[in-house]
């Protein structure tokens, strides 16, 4: 008799296929990620490799803003040591008249004629001073003590002519008087408070506290794996980059001070101008923020050689009737 055949013998090739294919399932999915790790490291460096490259940009635009920001200074230094030349200059002027008001006294007298006649010179040369460090110095204080000498001079002068004279001399004082201490003078103390209340502006607000209640639905599924918080609310920029960013606002700061000094309305425009787009990076929008926004855009249509209508028209006049004669 035949012996029976098991029925175990043709399932024996299947036991192995089956272990084979976990084994080549497994080492395929392995080198797959090995490849994909290998690829996401390689890709960590590269971003680490232009993150170090921008830091590196930053850096050298903070140098150079910096350098920049020196040489302004001096230059500022410098344009203050001429304006305090040219105030020992008209001191020095101021003495001349102090020298012709003696000769005037010794002067006294001579006829009437010829006494009159200096003190128009005298007037015409104080109207003359006044102008000058209305236009070229912004030096208010010292225009009205001009004036105010100059008035003097034609009180002394006898003669009905003149009174137009003396009418125009005094629309021009008051007209000086509104300016108050100059308006550079009043640009570069708002420039300073401006300036100190940027310091005191908040460099993150607060979320609100019903934010929470009206998420989407995809906020509250990844609440548990991150935190999701809107750029409004933390500032746009990393510290690095707030500090140049706050380098190149106070350069363009001390730019719109120099504009300012020399009376250089488009500089002093294109500098506030410059500050205005660093702002809204450098602070959240905030009602302080706003407030003092407003209060750049009151700077920016500041004028700092304004026209007023009554300077010179004293001189002018003054001179027109000294022609005619």
């Amino acid at each position: 008799m035949n012996d029976p055949v098991s029925p175990s013998s043709p399932r024996r090739p299947l036991r192995w296929i089956v272990p084979v294919t976990a084994l080549a399932v497994l080492a395929g999915g392995g080198a797959w990620g090995w490849t994909q790790w290998q690829s996401r490291q390689a890709q960590e460096r590269v971003r680490e490799e232009n993150a170090q490259l921008q830091v590196q940009g930053l850096l050298d635009s903070v140098e150079a803003l910096r350098r920049d920001q020196r040489s302004t200074s001096q230059r500022v230094q410098d344009a203050a040591a001429t304006n305090r030349v040219l105030r020992d200059e008209m001191l020095g002027l101021s003495q001349r008249n102090a020298l012709l008001e003696e000769n005037l006294a010794k002067l006294a007298d001579s006829t009437r004629h010829g006494a009159q006649a200096l003190q128009l010179e005298e007037a015409e040369l104080l109207l003359s001073q006044a102008g000058q460090r209305l236009a070229y110095a912004d030096d208010a204080d010292g225009a009205k003590r001009l004036y105010a000498l100059a008035a003097a001079s034609l009180d002394d002068v006898q003669g009905s002519e003149y009174l137009n004279l003396r009418q125009a001399l005094m629309q021009e004082r008051n007209a000086v008087d509104a300016l108050g201490p100059g308006v550079r003078a009043q640009t570069q103390a708002r420039l300073g408070r401006f300036a100190q209340a940027l310091t005191a502006l908040p460099e993150q607000i607060d979320a609100p506290a019903d934010t929470a209640v009206g998420s989407p639905w995809w906020h509250q599924v990844l609440a548990p794996f991150v935190t999701i918080t809107p750029t409004r609310l933390q500032g746009p920029l990393t510290e690095a980059e707030r500090v140049a960013a706050w380098d190149s606002l106070q350069l363009e700061l001390t730019l719109a001070r120099a504009a300012v000094e020399r009376g250089d309305q488009p500089g002093y425009v294109q500098a506030l101008d410059r500050v205005a787009l660093w702002l809204p990076r450098l602070w959240p929008d905030s009602p302080a923020l706003r407030e003092q926004r407003a209060e750049l855009h009151q700077l920016r249509a500041c004028e700092l050689r304004p026209s007023l209508p009554e300077l010179g028209s004293t001189l002018q006049q003054l001179r027109s009737m000294r022609n005619g004669r």
